[in-house]
This record gives structure tokens, sequence and C-alpha cells, in this order.
């Protein structure tokens, strides 16, 4: 009779990559490694959960021809092998995930760098935005009639109860990981923070303190893992890497139209929906600082 051999099948051996992260992860990144798992697996990104109550706690681990949100780690391709529900580990300067451990050797802020920007020139910007946006085919996923307008009119007016009020209704509203309510509301909270700073009206970064609180109160348990680590972000001035570039154009750091448009393009509404969010929050900055829109002079 013949033997049988028994064959061993030893677990692949563990190889090692390197990225850049976004300085938003830093409080993540640099803490004791912490169990996480696969949310989501796309072809240009993989969405980890980080079994913890600090923020933000969703890590975004995508390629370089990906959207660069700013809870992300940029890493080569291909990306590693996962599937929804998989292990991983997220900390000690490392994401694990799978067999595959990824080394974060660079960071980048997500966080735009505009310097002082002029209150009526922003206003004399604003018509063209709108206009850029109104030639496109990319339509907002809610109608911007209806809770966007309300906070939209609350904060353009410095109402505190209104814009708050507005906010609540807009999180988690529609469908998707990042949900249109959301992604207005994240252009919105940007614009506030980075536009008024920059401009020095004070209202408009107090108005984005009093919505940063409500979304730190209640987005984990209104819209989706992902998209609530979003909002973390934008109520910190974070965000993608496209909305950043329409922020630098009106400040004057490149030109309006190929920013605008280049963030139109992001998803099915997603980009159009962050660009209504800092149409309407830009406007807020003009009227709280006392411009008016070139088309109402």
């Amino acid at each position: 009779m013949g033997t049988r051999t028994s064959i061993r099948h030893r677990p692949p051996a563990r190889t090692t990559a390197f990225g850049a992260a976004s300085t938003a992860l830093r409080p993540a990144l640099e803490s004791p490694r912490r169990p996480a798992r696969v949310l989501a697996a796309f072809p240009l990104g993989l969405y980890l959960e980080i079994r913890t109550d600090t923020e933000p706690f969703v890590v975004a681990v995508v390629t370089g021809a990906a959207t660069r949100l700013p809870n992300a780690v940029v890493v080569g391709d291909p990306l590693p092998p996962a599937a929804g529900g998989d292990e991983a580990a997220v900390g000690d300067g490392c994401v694990e995930i799978g067999h595959v451990t990824v080394h974060v050797r660079r960071w980048w802020d997500p966080s735009p760098a505009l310097g002082s920007v002029d209150l009526d020139r922003m206003a004399a910007v604003l018509p063209a935005f709108g206009e850029v946006c109104g030639a496109s085919n990319r339509g907002t996923g809610l109608d911007p009639g209806g809770a966007g307008a309300l906070l939209a009119e609350g904060c353009a007016s410095g109402s505190l109860l209104g814009a708050i009020t507005a906010a609540e209704r807009l999180m988690g509203l529609g469908p998707g990981l990042t949900p249109s309510g959301d992604d207005m509301l994240a252009g919105m909270l940007v614009a506030l923070r980075c536009l008024g700073g920059a401009a020095g009206v004070q209202r408009a970064v107090w108005l984005a303190d009093w919505l940063a609180a409500t979304v730190a109160f209640d987005a984990r348990t209104r819209t989706t893992p992902i998209s609530a680590t979003l909002l973390h972000c934008a109520a910190q001035g974070q965000a993608c890497a496209e909305a950043l570039g329409v922020l630098r154009a009106v400040a004057g750091h490149q030109p309006l139209e190929p920013a605008v448009r280049r963030l139109l393009r992001l998803g099915h509404t997603s980009g159009a929906d962050l660009a209504w969010g800092l149409r309407a929050g830009m406007s807020a900055v003009v009227r709280l600082g006392g411009a008016a829109p070139s088309a109402d002079r």
C-alpha cells in the first residue's frame, strides 16, 4: 500500500507596502494597533472601520487613481486583496489588511492653504461658480429647495436654530455610502470654516463650530459609517482634493472653471452635492461679512 503524505498549507508570508496618509488620520495611525474590519471593497479603494470611539473611525485605503479623501491612505497599485467583513488592523503607523502591512511614510494635509481671501472677490466669483454648475448635466441627489434651502438661508442669515434644524434634517438623507444630504452639509461645513476663516468672518466660523458639534453628536447614529467620518472631517475643514481645489480657485490660486468641473465629475451626485454645499457656504460667508454677490449690485 502506498503511504499518504500530509501536506500542510502555510499561510502566505506577510508583505510590506508603503503609503502617504492624511494628517486627519494621525490619531488613529499613531495610536496602538487596534482591530478593524473591511466595510466595503472597490477596485480603487478599501474602507476599514476601526473598533473605537475615536474620530475619524473609518480609514480609506486608496490608489493614486482614486479620489483622495480626507481620511485616506494613498498606496500604489494593486490594493491588498480584501472583501467586506475581512479582518484588518490600524495603528502603530501601519494598516494591516490580510497578509499586507501598509507602512505610512509620508503625510499630506486635507485642509486648504488659502491665505487671506477678499470678500469682494468671493462675491464676484459666486455667479461664475453658479454658471459652471448650471451648465453641467450633473444635478444634486436631493431637491435643494427642501432642507437644503433651509440650511442655506439659516447660515446666510446667521440663524443658529435654523442652521442646526436644517442640518439635522439633511443628515443621512438620500441613498448610498455618502447620502446626498451629508455631501451637501459637508460642503457647507468646509466653506464656512475655511472661507469664513480666510475672509475674517467670525460669524461663519462660529456657525461652523456649532454645526460641527451637531455632526459630532448625531452622525454615527444618523448616517453610514463612511459618511459620518467624512462629515467629521468636513467639520474640521478637511475635504477631498477636488473640493479643496475649488476653494483654492475661489481664493485666486488657480482657475475656477476646471476646478469646479473636476468636482462635479465625482460619483453619481456626490460632486454636485458638494458643489452645492460649497456655493451655499460661500454665499453665507459673503452675506455674513456684509458683501453682496456682484449680480445683486
